[in-house]
């Protein structure tokens, strides 16, 4: 199986520390597998995208060596293949509408007796499983009722374990605002462009067992995943947009790539982008373990 890895950002500002770690990294464990590295410009949710930054982000990284194999590809170009994927899953009985505001499930949740978030999130409590009784559905979602324990191997966090059911309940594919949601995108995006091996930011691992369980309701390969450390701003919260984080400085490339690599546990020293990103190779190869294809431990599946 050849290695195939991406790196997704979402246009909604230009990359910071953060997201050049996340970026790094997986441009290190393609290039440290001989395999090839893809850019994705996530823009499915299009009001938050700033115009022209998808632009800046493929410059960003092209000023720090990091290249893709291939063109990059736009989320907001490949809305009938979303469209396909939930058909088929509504087809199959898989996924249903849903007429529920956000204020209907705090008062479902609340009701019967349940915590009221998770991560900020609401558990869904299945209103609509039994049907619509007439009424439009707003948005769309995936059944859990069968998922039961989720179990997976991450290469770097180890054995991983969720509930689906009990703690997310059934997710969102396509919201009420008729976008599409980032859990069947970017599933539908893995899959069609052949990806083996995603390396991300821990802050999505929280995302994995949603995704293990929709490749498996597609009849979809699950890729590897690797979480990465994240990058945290002083207030000790992850560094991100929404908190601030400012742009990458890439007057000096080469110091912004240093300062990514100490993130990640590498301490290489070279006087060049290309000499650095060459070590750098090296290093990771050193210390990444052999890859294991199989994403479930035992051969197990979600």
């Amino acid at each position: 199986m050849d290695y195939r890895g991406r790196f997704a950002p979402s246009p909604t500002g230009p990359l910071h520390a953060g997201s050049l770690v996340a970026a790094l990294a997986s441009w290190l464990d393609a290039r440290a597998h001989e395999g090839r590295w893809l850019v994705r410009i996530e823009d499915v949710d299009g009001p938050r995208c700033q115009p022209g930054t998808d632009r800046l982000i493929l410059d960003q990284l092209a000023r720090c060596g990091l290249l893709p194999d291939e063109a990059p590809v736009w989320q907001s170009q490949r809305d009938a293949l979303y469209e396909k994927a939930l058909q088929q899953l509504v087809d199959a009985g898989l996924a249903y509408g849903c007429v529920c505001t956000r204020a209907d499930i705090q008062r479902a949740v609340e009701a019967a007796g349940r915590a009221t978030e998770r991560h900020g999130e609401l558990v869904y409590p299945g209103t609509c499983r039994t049907g619509l009784h007439g009424r439009a559905a707003r948005a769309w979602r995936l059944l859990t009722a069968s998922s039961g324990s989720i179990e997976w191997q991450d290469r770097r966090l180890g054995a991983q374990q969720q509930d689906l059911e009990a703690e997310v309940g059934d997710f969102v594919l396509r919201r009420a605002d008729g976008l599409w949601a980032y859990q069947l995108a970017v599933v539908i995006d893995d899959a069609e462009q052949g990806i083996t091996d995603i390396v991300r930011g821990e802050d999505l691992a929280d995302n994995t067992p949603r995704q293990l369980w929709l490749q498996r309701q597609l009849g979809l390969n699950p890729p590897r995943y690797l979480h990465t450390p994240l990058v945290l701003g002083q207030n000790g919260e992850k560094l991100s947009k929404q908190n601030g984080a400012q742009a990458l400085d890439l007057d000096d490339p080469l110091a912004a790539l240093r300062s990514a690599g100490l993130a990640l546990g590498l301490r290489v020293e070279a006087d060049s982008v290309a000499d650095w990103l060459a070590a750098a190779v090296q290093a990771w190869r050193g210390m990444m373990p052999p890859l294991n294809f199989a994403v479930f431990d035992e051969d197990r599946t979600p």
